[in-house]
């Protein structure tokens, strides 16, 4: 029987070779090149802060002088790119506007214990920009733009400056809008012709303006209540800001619903086309280390009043750094959700806090500032999110989600040494083992965002997460252990806020599953509402605004699963499915071969120019996925480039009721669903000189 069968495939060989002028040659249909040039509009999510810098003409601050203004902001963006001809290069312009939300304090003008130094906040409301743009068109067939940017900047900005500890209240301030330049960089990832994502960094530069600074009283014979009045001058406040931006872009005159070629598409815009594939869920889990640098502040009021809420009598901030450890996980499903979180834990190495007052003792310190070293403590935290991606591809998942985000700090503060004030408290210092003051609090919040990841080159995934957070829920517990001058030394605190939330990981995968990483992290929340019955006093409580902040980097390393037996299949995939999991391999093995027809490869089927002939009657057609169960054929090939395992399917005549099934087609397209190999698939139906029998010769070739 070899004999004979090597005979026949001789006579067959000799025949299509002598032949072979009259068959139809394997042409590569060219592929249409996509260009970066045109218009766009877009929208973009994201948050920062800012940083205000405060000059005092008296002198060198003791402390403060710098206000920190954590935003969370949301806008849109125009623009329009051209791609030089047969280049990389992709120059534009674009022009954005922005809500922002963003606002912090600092003690300002403390030159001296000697003197009442201000509480200084800064409150921005909108942010804009009008920039140039340049980049490079990289990546699989130049879809990753890599670009830099910069041009003018403007912010929409109030400043106040209110003596603390006096009334009635005294204040100055500045209330407009400030110009000034801004560079940035970042990549974008076209999802489709008209679709892409992108994640940016900006900087923004807006100078120094002078603001008038509020009178104040100088101790002219301390340590007793004797003061002179200081008359207001002026005081110089630059401004910068710096921001990470996740945006959606759409490019004007593409079909919105246009797919990328060959037709079998990577990505889609879920409910305006078929889909180009069928996913399985997939699961991944992972571990994390995180480290990091936090602050928490609250602002102590003088009075119960909201509107007064800028005049303080004490302020405590703490600054940390942590170490922690979490477990990740996510899941995407094949309805298009998914599911995502974390949770960690870990300690505090170390910190330290300062405690201000001012007019305390009777008015004989105008101003004191403790500082406690080393600060000690536990951090918790827990992420978990619902999201629908309305792009889901093997090379990006982009969608929104909600969800909740748990936060759980405690801080011990140890020591107390004087650094304002001799005539004040911790004089003589205490020792650093000596615990002085607690802080435990708890945030709760709400979550809604923007998530996405992109391929960028093989191996390299960069994963973006843009979180708002409108509902924040504040909750704490103050401890002066050391004071004996009150009746309970516990000072609850609540208040509502709102918050912001950014993450950005590099993965590399190291295989098929395992993947490493390094990211960085930034969270702010913030209660202005907030208020403490401080040490058992009754309500009206007075007001505490409260902020807290962290962020870091991290280390991950993840392993990537995938669930399920159905399996990957393109609607034009010409009867190739790929097994999806070792259960449906392990099914096909056991099952027998089609009864419709015999689809035979060569060792090398489909991987370069080589032959594959089916033999029997009747047309091609793709398989569907609830085909494949039944048309499996036990002989797999592996894909030269991923090592994937992918079985041929029997061919059987179309179903009129099959959607997805198509008349045969001399020429049509194969297509890898994880975009590994595409190829260029031309049929001809020809006989055999010695039997006359039927036969039908499949020519593939490589056309990515």
């Amino acid at each position: 029987m070899k004999k004979i069968s090597a005979a026949v495939f001789g006579l067959l060989l000799g025949a299509s070779l002598a032949n072979a002028a009259d068959m139809p040659s394997v042409a590569v249909a060219p592929r249409a090149l996509w260009s970066w040039t045109g218009f766009y509009i877009g929208g973009q999510v994201g948050g920062g802060f800012g940083s205000s810098r405060f000059s005092d003409p008296a002198g060198p601050a003791i402390f403060g002088g710098n206000v920190r203004s954590p935003a969370v902001l949301g806008g849109g963006q125009i623009g329009f790119n051209w791609q030089v001809a047969n280049t990389i290069w992709v120059v534009g312009a674009e022009a954005d506007a922005n809500a922002l939300s963003a606002d912090g304090t600092a003690t300002c003008l403390a030159s001296s214990g000697l003197f009442i130094s201000a509480n200084c906040r800064v409150h921005q409301d909108a942010s804009g920009s009008l920039t140039g743009r340049v980049g490079l068109a990289t990546g699989a067939y130049g879809r990753t733009l890599i670009y830099a940017k910069g041009g003018l900047a403007v912010l929409h900005e109030q400043i106040g400056l209110t003596t603390n500890g006096i009334l009635p209240q005294t204040s100055t301030g500045f209330d407009g809008t400030r110009w000034g330049w801004t560079i940035g960089a970042g990549v974008e990832k076209a999802l489709t012709p008209a679709w892409s994502v992108r994640l940016e960094y900006d900087y923004a530069n807006f100078g120094d303006i002078n603001v008038a600074k509020p009178a104040s009283f100088f101790q002219v014979l301390p340590p007793f209540n004797a003061y002179v009045a200081t008359a207001g001058g002026t005081s110089g406040v630059s401004q910068d800001l710096h921001t990470v931006k996740l945006g959606l872009n759409l490019k004007l005159g593409e079909d919105i619903h246009a797919q990328w070629e060959p037709p079998a598409s990577d990505y889609r815009l879920r409910g305006t086309a078929d889909a180009a594939y069928v996913p399985d869920t997939e699961i991944e889990i992972g571990g994390r280390t995180w480290y990091s640098s936090g602050r928490f502040q609250k602002d102590l009021g003088g009075t119960a009043s909201q509107s007064q809420q800028d005049l303080l009598v004490s302020r405590l901030t703490y600054d940390t750094t942590s170490a922690t450890g979490e477990v990740f996980g996510r899941i995407d499903t094949s309805s298009n959700l998914f599911l995502k979180g974390f949770v960690g834990g870990g300690s505090h190495l170390s910190g330290r806090m300062h405690d201000e007052d001012w007019v305390i003792f009777g008015a004989t310190v105008p101003y004191s500032n403790t500082l406690s070293n080393p600060v000690n403590g536990d951090l918790a935290y827990g992420t978990f999110d619902v999201g629908y991606a309305l792009f889901h591809g093997p090379s990006a998942k982009v969608g929104g989600f909600i969800g909740y985000n748990y936060f759980k700090e405690s801080k011990s503060a140890f020591g107390c040494v004087q650094i304002a004030n001799a005539n004040s408290d911790c004089v003589p210092s205490l020792p650093n083992s000596t615990l002085g003051i607690t802080e435990n609090d708890t945030w709760h919040s709400m979550r809604l965002g923007l998530n996405g990841e992109v391929k960028l080159i093989d191996r390299l995934t960069l994963t973006t997460d843009a979180a708002y957070l409108p509902l924040v829920s504040f909750t704490g517990k103050d401890n002066h252990l050391l004071r004996t001058d009150v009746a309970d030394t516990v000072s609850p605190e609540s208040g509502n806020g709102r918050g912001v939330q950014l993450e950005a990981i590099l993965t590399y995968a190291l295989g098929k599953s395992f993947s490493i990483g390094a990211g960085g992290r930034y969270w702010a929340m913030w209660s202005t509402n907030a208020s403490t019955n401080g040490f058992g006093s009754q309500c009206p409580c007075q007001t505490l605004p409260v902020r807290t902040e962290r962020y870091g980097a991290f280390v991950q390393a993840s392993y990537k699963l995938e669930g399920g037996n159905s399996a990957r299949i393109s609607p034009v995939s010409n009867g190739w499915v790929r097994a999806a999991s070792h259960s449906a391999r392990a099914a096909a093995r056991r099952r027998p071969r089609s009864s419709i027809g015999n689809f035979k490869t060569s060792s090398n089927a489909c991987t370069s120019r080589r032959a594959t002939e089916w033999d029997g009657s009747g047309s091609m057609a793709p398989a569907r996925s609830q085909m494949a169960s039944s048309a499996v054929s036990p002989r797999g090939k592996r894909s030269r480039n991923t090592g994937r395992s992918w079985r041929p399917v029997a061919g059987r005549k179309p179903n009129a009721s099959a959607s997805c099934c198509r008349p045969s087609h001399r020429t049509g397209s194969m297509d890898d669903p994880n975009g590994e190999i595409r190829l260029r698939i031309t049929t001809q139906s020809v006989r055999s000189p010695s039997t006359d029998r039927r036969w039908r010769r499949i020519s593939c070739t490589n056309s990515a």
